[in-house]
């Protein structure tokens, strides 16, 4: 499981070195991931000082010590900061953020395609109004912050920062909203909201403040609330699978997991083999005509007759990068796949001394990175000259660019780059000419490779079982589980009660989701957990 380790982090992990030599300072990348720095000095030179700062690399693998890999991978990786003012924040950083932004822009280019508006609703919310929805606020009521004194005086009444907008958008969704022409209602926002996690936050995963997007649709029947679920629901899908390559399950939540106030949720949901743990990926709510009884949006439809509309909410947030960090990244560091990675490609120039001055090395790295760039592909020269090309092979790798091209001088020669793929480490020489059309392929190779990877891994780790004693033994293993089930909360309840603890200390299983494409049910089927007539089969597991 992963665990905070905000306290562990709080200061810098570097390795500060004073260090000299005039010519060469050379740190292996295996001494960078160890954190042992050597210093290589040429005879016969002029000795000064100067000052190196020799980052450690990732000092776990992640299939002993996933929690601190993790937290590594996502610093190391300039994906967040620790924000030591208030734990279980974090500041994102601008890898994190063009990851983020790539996401909105794409997403914002299909509901664009649904007629859906972009709004932005305040962050504050009267108690009146997140109390007035008694099941929805149950869901969130030990995660609601509350603003309680405004300088030096308290106030009258305290105000709630938003956990999720329902309650402060659909007050106003009365006002809009009187006939049927004015339907269907689709509202979008971009923004942050405040969860005031008790338990141990993970970044990305499961943090106080994030960011997502979050719909709002109202309509006149409930078949077109039902639709746009689906639809949305399949963006998600797109959005991990497409640009993310992590595979996910679409699925229906059980009665005891749907959102607090919903009629139905919907959801895509990924798992992280290396713990043996689903993650909720995205959500997309049916929540019926709940919240228009509550808050009184109703509708004249074409013959008079006044009618409560049907609502949906959905969402999507910056988790999504979490779950991408751990499906794909290894013991170098972040593994970014190619549709979403905030530089594609990074150019390093290989000095040999006394072969090409490096200054012209410089120059050939910069004129690739500039024809890259004028090829609509993301790139960067690594030309920093007081780093070793060892130790900048493993700086760029604990980064995550999908490719690296080194230029030395037998480049120049033979008017050539080498490539090295981030995924799979292979290299291969290409010659200038061609360097834009095979860049481009090996993009799309190591797109495609990464979802395949993770893919077969994802299939690996999924077991179907019918019988108590195969379930436990699958969730020993941490599996993905498969199985036939009654559809009782009581039975889910109890089946997280009776594996809630082990040799690993982990916590009780759930539900996940009841996949949409439904594996056939024999007449005969028992509900492994209760041996009632099984109705479904469903995902079960360990969970986020």
């Amino acid at each position: 499981m992963v665990n905070s380790v905000e306290d562990d982090l709080g200061t810098s992990t570097s390795l500060g070195s004073q260090i000299s030599d005039e010519d060469s300072v050379q740190v292996e990348t295996n001494q960078l991931l160890t954190g042992e720095a050597s210093v290589v000095k040429s005879s016969g030179k002029k000795r000064k000082e100067m000052k190196k700062e020799t980052r450690l690399g990732i000092s776990v693998k992640k299939d002993e010590d996933f929690g601190n890999w993790y937290s590594e991978v996502c610093r190391f990786g300039e994906l967040l900061e620790y924000y030591e003012q208030v734990k279980g924040c974090y500041i994102l950083k601008p890898s994190a953020m063009k990851i983020w932004n790539v996401i909105r822009r794409f997403f914002d280019g299909e509901i664009e395609k649904m007629d859906v508006e972009e709004y932005y609703f305040p962050m504050f919310v009267s108690r009146g109004s997140l109390e007035k929805e008694k099941e929805h606020i149950k869901g969130f009521a030990p995660e609601v912050a509350w603003v309680t004194r405004a300088g030096e005086s308290d106030l009258e009444t305290p105000i709630a920062l938003r956990p999720t907008s329902e309650t402060v958008i659909y007050p106003y969704l009365s006002k809009w909203i009187r006939g049927h022409r004015d339907l269907p209602l689709k509202i979008n926002q971009w923004n942050n909201v405040v969860r005031w996690e008790s338990s141990d936050t993970t970044p990305f995963v499961r943090s106080r403040e994030f960011l997502w997007q979050e719909g709002h649709t109202a309509f006149a029947t409930k078949e077109e609330a039902e639709q746009e679920v689906l639809d949305v629901l399949n963006i998600y899908s797109r959005v991990y699978e497409e640009l993310l390559a992590v595979p996910v399950i679409k699925g229906t939540k059980s009665e005891n997991e749907k959102f607090a106030g919903a009629l139905e949720t919907k959801s895509i949901e990924a798992f992280i083999p290396s713990t043996g743990r689903g993650i909720q990926a995205a959500t997309s709510h049916c929540l019926g005509q709940n919240f228009a009884k509550m808050f009184d949006i109703t509708f004249e439809d074409k013959k008079g007759k006044r009618s409560m509309v049907w609502q949906n909410s959905w969402g999507i947030s910056t988790r999504s990068i979490g779950v991408m960090v751990m499906t794909h990244g290894d013991d170098k560091g972040v593994v970014f796949p190619p549709k979403v990675a905030p530089v594609k490609v990074v150019v390093i120039q290989v000095p040999i001394k006394g072969a090409v001055d490096d200054q012209v090395l410089c120059d050939a790295c910069e004129a690739v990175v500039s024809t890259l760039r004028e090829a609509g592909i993301r790139a960067k020269a690594d030309t920093r000259d007081n780093y070793s090309c060892g130790w900048k092979y493993a700086d760029q790798e604990l980064k995550g660019a999908p490719l690296r091209i080194e230029i030395g001088p037998r480049d120049l020669a033979n008017d050539q780059v080498r490539i090295v793929r981030r995924d799979t480490g292979a290299k291969m020489d290409v010659k200038r000419g061609d360097l834009i059309e095979q860049v481009k392929n090996l993009l799309e190779k190591i797109q495609r490779n990464l979802y395949d990877v993770a893919k077969r891994k994802l299939e690996e780790c999924t077991q179907k079982v019918e019988t108590w004693e195969e379930f436990e033994e699958a969730l020993r293993q941490k599996k993905l589980i498969l199985a036939p089930w009654c559809d009782e909360v009581e039975v889910e309840k109890d089946v997280r009660k009776r594996s809630g603890s082990d040799e690993t200390g982990g916590g009780g299983a759930k539900t996940l989701c009841t996949p949409l494409e439904q594996p056939e049910l024999r007449q005969d089927t028992l509900c492994f957990a209760s041996g009632k007539p099984a109705k479904k089969w469903s995902y079960w597991g360990r969970s986020y």
